[in-house]
């Protein structure tokens, strides 16, 4: 075979290749739902890929809950696209061809499809503007939403549709044990004075950086101090009924639930004052 002709074919098959891709890319009709040999593979993908951060039962762990993702509007296509491409600002990697394939992320999809649950008929409880009165003075030293707020703990500005009623009741009553990177708890004893407690931002053998609980960024060579101890819990506090009661509670996780996503054409609140 000629030069030529080599090149002719790998260029046509290089072109066919993506056009089979960019065909993938524009179906909006899941080719394998309901296809109970592919189910059962995508139960195995799913498992293998996703189940650490999103639950064997899809309801969440670190990552949101996505039972109700149909339900919420979204289009099996356009979900293809988010596994392939991930979601910026967040912990959800892209996944790319061909380290997975157009068969494993349908097949994933159509095994998610199964666990799928219908969104709640009744609105849930509690009054969501108290609630973000007491966001602004319970959380909002801590946490920011759309921009405004503190940076000891997460952004929760997509809280709401990362996380179910359940686990935010949960979470607000018990406290969070695991602690994402960025927000680990140190508690650094320098040579003198009293220790500085925050969250940890970077480390290395030599030295380790903090956001401390006044917000600063602080940085301390380790020889430099008498000790660096990691926190065994989050610094999130138990939010018992005797400083959240029960009306309470319901009102603040009703505001959470509305917070999905900042809008940076929405003007920020204006200040809440007690």
């Amino acid at each position: 075979m000629s030069p030529m002709h080599s090149f002719v074919l790998t260029t046509m098959a290089c072109t066919l290749a993506t056009a089979g891709l960019a065909a993938q890319d524009r179906l909006e009709t899941n080719p394998f739902a309901g296809d109970s040999a592919a189910i059962v593979a995508g139960m195995g993908q799913f498992r293998q890929r996703c189940a650490d951060c999103h639950g064997t039962d899809a309801r969440g762990v670190r990552g949101p809950d996505i039972t109700q993702v149909w339900s919420s509007g979204r289009t099996d296509g356009g979900l293809f696209q988010t596994v392939r491409r991930g979601v910026s600002n967040t912990e959800m990697p892209a996944f790319p061809a061909p380290r997975t394939s157009d068969r494993d992320v349908w097949q994933m999809l159509a095994y998610l499809r199964t666990l799928a649950t219908a969104a709640p008929t009744e609105p849930p409880p509690g009054d969501a503007e108290h609630g973000a009165l007491l966001f602004e003075s319970e959380c909002a030293g801590c946490h920011r939403v759309n921009a405004e707020g503190g940076r000891l703990g997460p952004d929760l500005s997509r809280i709401g549709s990362s996380r179910s009623r359940e686990v935010l009741v949960a979470r607000l009553r018990t406290g969070v044990d695991e602690s994402r990177p960025g927000f680990q708890p140190v508690t650094i004893t320098p040579e003198s004075g009293p220790a500085i407690r925050g969250v940890k931002k970077n480390e290395d053998l030599f030295s380790v950086q903090i956001l401390d609980t006044r917000q600063r960024i602080q940085g301390y060579e380790k020889d430099q101090v008498r000790s660096v101890v990691d926190g065994p819990r989050s610094l999130m506090p138990v939010f018992g009924p005797q400083r959240l009661s029960d009306a309470d509670l319901n009102d603040l996780v009703r505001y959470l639930g509305t917070l999905r996503g900042f809008d940076p054409s929405v003007p920020p609140r204006p200040p809440v004052v007690f």
